[in-house]
């Protein structure tokens, strides 16, 4: 660090400003009693001054990065986790992980205690960033990425995601090479943005192939094993029923596993399912389930990797990126059966 730099001081902020130091704390710990045109003077001074908290032990290398998810009760959260924490430890840095369970009250809670501890950086897989979560840590100096974005982040936001259309499109073409027509969805929550792409992926390959979008095919879920097995129950439900089921996470592909087997259905030799993440229970089911693998524990480790970067006042030469997809084909996928007479229906 230069001399220059070492001279930036919070007491040097209050002088220019021309406020006090505790005045200067309390934006820097984004506090509310600060009147909006101070804010704003003392801010600008900290960015044209490259004021940096003092709060790492070694000088150029974060801390501690906060991981901050709605929910951690699925094993594609600890594939994420596996990832960041990788690479942070790595780098000598620990690692927070937080729940906000899309309550904002939570989130307030979780702000409230980030000002109170050292942070150097946030990796967030939430479905939404809100805009007063992002001010407030632009004002806290604390660098964000955000993992499989819904589409609501700022556009100087840091995100880290995959080929998700292009997933969903490998997905489809393999069923379809099999010689299947009649492909079932099961899509994933309507407000991400990974779901719509699967699902644009799919209909992309359908077109391609010279068959409609049949609505009927297309079933509601949110990525859990529960929503697998009732939208796979509707499908297969269905008057004339598909014979294959394109799941768009693996836990609603083994929730489709379930509702196969209480109508007497063998996956594959009744039906096809394909699933999306590749985690590791996909190996292990029975069958081993055909799924697009979405890299969760790179992905996690490059949001580390960008967020550290970031912490070190480095330029990204790429702030949005995607990491492929690759469609791994096991034994829950097979050509399409030329009848097929369910045994029950219970």
């Amino acid at each position: 660090m230069s001399a220059d730099e070492r001279r930036v001081t919070i007491s040097a902020i209050a002088d220019a400003a021309g406020v006090s130091v505790p005045t200067v704390s309390r934006v820097l710990n984004g506090r509310a009693d600060v009147s909006a045109a101070t804010r704003e003077r003392v801010e600008q001074l900290l960015r044209d001054r490259g004021y940096r908290r003092r709060n790492s032990r070694a000088p150029g290398r974060a801390q501690v990065l906060d991981v901050v998810f709605d929910e951690l009760d699925s094993p594609w959260a600890v594939e994420l986790i596996r990832g960041v924490a990788d690479v942070a430890h790595a780098a000598g840095a620990g690692t927070v992980v937080s729940a906000v369970h899309q309550d904002d009250t939570a989130t307030r809670q979780w702000l409230r205690n980030l000002r109170t501890r050292t942070c150097d950086g946030v990796v967030f897989v939430l479905s939404q960033v809100a805009a007063p979560v992002q001010i407030q840590l632009r004002r806290l100096h604390i660098p964000v990425v955000v993992i499989d974005p819904a589409g609501g982040s700022a556009s100087e936001v840091a995100t880290v995601g995959a080929t998700n259309w292009a997933g969903g499109l490998s997905a489809t073409e393999h069923l379809l090479s099999l010689g299947h027509r009649r492909i079932g969805l099961i899509a994933g929550p309507r407000g991400l943005s990974c779901s719509r792409a699967r699902l644009d992926g799919y209909r992309a390959a359908l077109a391609a192939a010279g068959i409609g979008t049949d609505p009927a095919l297309i079933v509601q879920g949110d990525f859990r094993h529960e929503s697998g097995y009732t939208g796979g129950g509707r499908l297969l439900d269905l008057a004339e029923p598909p014979t294959a089921v394109f799941a768009t996470s693996d836990q609603m592909a083994l929730g489709v596993y379930e509702a196969a087997r209480r109508r007497g259905l063998r996956v594959p030799a009744d039906l096809s399912v394909t699933g999306f993440d590749d985690l590791p229970e996909a190996r292990w089911s029975s069958p081993p389930l055909t799924t697009v693998r979405q890299p969760l524990a790179e992905m996690g480790g490059l949001a580390a990797h960008t967020v550290l970067r970031l912490a070190r006042g480095e330029a990204l030469q790429a702030p949005r990126v995607e990491l492929a997809t690759e469609l791994k084909v096991r034994d829950s996928t097979a050509p399409v059966a030329t009848s097929r007479t369910p045994r029950s229906n219970r």
